[in-house]
């Protein structure tokens, strides 16, 4: 079955049998390296703990709010349905998708831009690359390994989830020196599994970082008709309030948002293939653009959604004053547990020889409510 498999995915796609692991294991018959890959990534515990971390809203402030675990699920969704169109890997794209907010703190970006600043002196913060050490070092699950062990594809792919790497200054810091041995190549182009993976977290949080924020009334649909592409949809659904609820008409033109960004970034991929000529899967890791892409017009929608939710949502006084509590509780955490590591941490589950990345990473890994409790607790 899995022969098929290899055998009917395009010239373009990473081939179902991986390069290989850091470290050697047996292979099974039941699934291919990518399946395991993602399952490895369902069971650990660092996924189940974007159930509680911020997306926008802070975990506590509603039932209905996207979190980091939905939001990498909607990702997922749409990557699997752009990487069967395109005939790819679709486990690899479903894997990157559903990985690649691992490293993420709580209170969302505001966490991320506060534990940055207290480890500033120690090499710095970075969810991106947090996600990797989160793989490699944090999870613990195995005899005969640290880390999860996923494939070089899964970590090439998560690596090079924003597109090729110019600087590993900060990598070398965070990772250590040289971790990777050649096995990455940091200059060459990412899979389109990996580029569909990256701009499919782009039309989840557009869209449904739009829906939370109607939801919650921090703007309303007409705000939105000054948005290109988003005023025709809005124009057409707002026609039927006399007929539907409000609840219902957000919900269709948060369907139809979404339908029309993968449609525009199919149509626009067909023709930079074809452009770019990329026959197989080294033109991709050659190629000196992105092959995945939205068009010109969606480039411009996507940059005014990004500044419109920036203005109305993330900057609204509400969620502020939610992400700067975040901020200030965990610039104390970190100072307070700096003050006696080992009376919070198991120093020995971490790296002895850097306490600062061993609360770091402790932090990092916290939900949303631990960190608010564990700061009522010791404040």
């Amino acid at each position: 079955m899995q022969k098929n498999s290899i055998q009917s995915l395009s010239k373009l796609a990473v081939p179902l049998k991986s390069k290989g692991r850091f470290f050697r294991e047996n292979k099974t018959n039941l699934r291919t390296d990518f399946q395991r890959d993602r399952d490895r990534i369902i069971h650990s515990t660092a996924f189940r703990r974007l159930k509680h971390k911020t997306q926008v809203f802070v975990n506590t402030s509603g039932d209905h709010f996207r979190t980091r675990i939905t939001h990498s699920l909607e990702v997922a969704q749409i990557s699997r349905t752009l990487s069967k169109f395109f005939n790819l890997n679709e486990d690899l794209c479903e894997t990157i998708s559903l990985a690649h907010d691992l490293g993420h703190t709580p209170f969302g970006h505001a966490g991320e831009e506060a534990l940055n600043k207290c480890m500033k002196k120690f090499g710095g913060f970075d969810h991106n690359i947090q996600t990797i050490r989160t793989i490699l070092f944090l999870e613990n699950r195995y005899y005969d390994f640290k880390g999860l062990n996923l494939t070089l594809e899964t970590l090439d792919g998560l690596i090079k989830h924003n597109g090729p790497i110019k600087h590993l200054k900060k990598f070398n810091k965070i990772l250590g020196k040289n971790y990777f041995r050649k096995k990455i190549k940091f200059s060459l182009s990412p899979s389109l599994e990996a580029q569909i993976a990256s701009i499919s977290d782009d039309i989840a949080y557009n869209s449904h970082d739009l829906e939370d924020g109607l939801n919650s009334n921090l703007f309303k649909l007409e705000d939105l008709e000054q948005v290109p592409v988003l005023n025709t949809i809005v124009f057409k659904h707002k026609k039927k309030l006399k007929i539907y609820s409000i609840d219902l008409i957000i919900r269709q033109i948060v369907r139809e948002i979404i339908n029309e960004m993968v449609k525009d970034i199919i149509i626009t991929t067909q023709k930079n293939i074809k452009k770019y000529k990329i026959k197989n899967l080294d033109n991709v890791y050659n190629a000196k653009f992105r092959i995945v892409s939205f068009s010109k017009k969606m480039k411009n929608f996507d940059k005014k959604i990004k500044k419109f939710l920036r203005k109305k949502m993330y900057y609204h006084k509400n969620v502020q004053a939610n992400t700067n509590l975040g901020k200030k509780i965990i610039n104390k955490l970190f100072f307070l547990i700096s003050k006696n590591p080992e009376k919070y941490i198991n120093v020995s589950k971490y790296d002895k020889s850097n306490i600062a990345r061993s609360i770091c990473d402790f932090i990092a890994g916290m939900t949303d409510r631990y960190a608010i409790n564990l700061y009522n607790k010791i404040k």
